[in-house]
């Protein structure tokens, strides 16, 4: 019988793989929002993307109920609003972040690269996180060449 690797060696293993930075966005109430690198591709067709979250997340009872969520794939030189939905306790739609409501209520930020308005397919349930696959319906996108931002190594890179 194998025994799991404590956390946080799991933890500083999973920090030398760069991930792409994505804010998930979901309507509600009170609008939910959360940065995530666990973002992927699934399949093309139908077209689906997965995002992972902790159900201990301030974000989760929205996100767990939300019909359609917004993925925003970030740019180089967007940690601040990386960070902002990275801390919790606070208003992560209030100043200095500007966004919308977007099709189906989604919140939508403004400056991403590119933005996937998904409906919410499945949940399923992974240790202490869920993984929400959910089919895209809608997007938008601006001009290639665009940097992403990136996180690896517990920082941001990629940032102006």
């Amino acid at each position: 019988m194998t025994t799991a690797i404590q956390p946080d060696l799991f933890r500083t293993l999973l920090r030398r793989h760069a991930a792409g930075v994505v804010v998930i966005t979901a309507p509600g109430e009170r609008p939910a929002g959360f940065t995530a690198t666990s973002f992927t591709s699934v399949s093309l067709s139908p077209p689906l993307i997965s995002f992972c979250l902790n159900r201990a997340a301030s974000s989760w009872p929205t996100v767990s109920t939300a019909r359609h969520v917004g993925v925003h794939l970030l740019a180089a030189g967007q940690e601040d609003l990386a960070r902002t939905f990275a801390t919790s306790g606070i208003d992560r739609f209030g100043q200095p972040t500007r966004w919308r409501e977007g099709p189906f209520g989604v919140p939508v930020l403004a400056g991403a690269q590119a933005l996937l308005i998904c409906r919410v397919a499945n949940h399923v349930e992974a240790g202490d996180h869920t993984i929400v696959l959910a089919e895209l319906v809608d997007g938008e996108h601006d001009e290639d060449g665009i940097a992403p931002l990136l996180y690896h190594m517990g920082r941001y890179l990629g940032a102006a």
